[in-house]
């Protein structure tokens, strides 16, 4: 098949998508358990806060490196086969990562996990696009998405109280059955058969001449960053700025996923009819206000959690705007070039949990809100840089 070519789309049973969704939650909460127990880790581990957030930045370059890597290796693989395989690897190594003697063990478990885990967000969206007709296709990979809500949602909450009041080892345990339950959902709803257009060499240098994607990919490296300069390091911050406890923490981060939630149910009702464009600038908007609220009432636990909420609001939402746009950027390469969104996703993740951890260690925790906030004013620039020339339908 060649890139010319729109793979065509596959009459999906019911609650496939479903099953996609739920194995984005398991993948978001593989990808931010650490996020939620930075405290629990660093003291069952002897070592320090910022060691521990490490386990985000190391593990982001890899998720980086692997996600285009991955696509292009497996890109001719049925995707029902591919996704399962993933889900298993990513259960067994969360429940591997329960059983880890010390820091190191449990880095290696992670770095090979996430290695594989690297492929399933892409190859999630990408399947979406097979399984939907092009006037639900927004919101069908919107709706996938929402698992990424749902894993900050209700996933990372549980994380946090689980690893504060049972152990991270237990959390672990927790977040490896979730995975078992969603490869069995998977494995019975996903239809068999599924192949998009093989990723050849050259679909990366159509991509990289391509000044939509390419924008869109600078986006969300940009969006990404700004919010790991905080996100990684809000529990601890949290404590030392306003003295919250463990639950008044797992609260936020309830805040935070719920609002994430409400946010891409919003963009998956309004997408079809608004367009990504608009929607996108909406939310990326909603972000940087959010961010600019916390930085401003940094020191004060409500305002910090109400700042939270409304970028809440946009985290998510943002994120499923940019696979939709990557998706009607180049249909016939969806896979290749949600896979390397999300490479740059995970960049973006890598930068900011560097440069938040730097801050942290030197003790200059207010400038992170500042730094974070001038990362997602450059994205809202890029995104007004990214406005469709022409007018054009839905998907455009």
């Amino acid at each position: 098949m060649t890139s010319a070519q729109t793979p065509p789309i596959h009459t999906a049973p019911r609650f496939a998508a479903t099953a996609l969704m739920l194995g984005n939650i398991v993948t978001g909460c593989t990808v931010l358990a650490p996020a939620g127990m930075l405290p629990e880790l660093a003291a069952g581990l002897s070592i320090e806060v910022h060691t521990a957030g490490l386990l985000i930045t190391f593990g982001a370059v890899v998720l980086c490196i692997c996600s285009p890597l991955t696509a292009w290796l497996t890109s001719r693989f049925d995707r029902r086969h591919l996704l399962a395989a993933t889900l298993l690897v990513l259960a067994c190594g969360n429940l591997a990562s329960a059983v880890a003697p010390d820091y190191a063990s449990l880095l290696a478990i992670r770095l090979v996990m996430l290695a594989v885990g690297a492929l399933y967000t892409p190859q999630a969206a990408g399947t979406a696009a097979l399984i939907s007709p092009v006037e639900k296709r927004g919101s069908t990979i919107a709706y996938v998405f929402l698992g990424w809500s749902l894993a900050a949602a209700v996933g990372l909450p549980l994380i946090t109280f689980i690893g504060s009041h049972a152990g991270w080892r237990t959390a672990y345990v927790a977040v490896g059955a979730a995975g078992a339950v969603s490869l069995l959902l998977l494995a019975w709803r996903l239809p068999s058969g599924l192949k998009g257009a093989p990723v050849a060499l050259k679909t990366w240098s159509e991509l990289g001449r391509n000044r939509t994607v390419v924008l869109l990919l600078l986006i969300t490296a940009l969006q990404m960053s700004g919010q790991f300069v905080i996100f990684t390091f809000m529990g601890p911050l949290l404590a030392k700025l306003t003295g919250a406890d463990a639950n008044a923490v797992g609260l936020v981060f309830a805040i935070y996923g719920a609002c994430g939630f409400v946010g891409v149910v919003i963009a998956t009702r309004i997408v079809d009819g608004w367009g990504p464009y608009r929607t996108s600038l909406l939310f990326t908007c909603l972000l940087f206000a959010g961010i600019a609220l916390w930085t401003i009432g940094a020191g004060v636990y409500a305002a910090m959690a109400a700042a939270v909420a409304i970028w809440g609001l946009g985290f998510a939402s943002t994120n499923s705007m940019q696979q939709v746009r990557l998706v009607a950027a180049a249909p016939p390469l969806a896979a290749a070039s949600v896979s390397l969104n999300t490479s740059v996703l995970y960049i973006g993740q890598a930068v900011g949990s560097a440069v938040g951890g730097s801050l942290f260690a030197r003790g200059s925790l207010g400038a992170t809100g500042y730094v974070a906030m001038g990362f997602v004013m450059l994205a809202l620039l890029a995104i007004l840089a990214s406005r469709p020339r022409a007018p054009v339908a839905a998907l455009a």
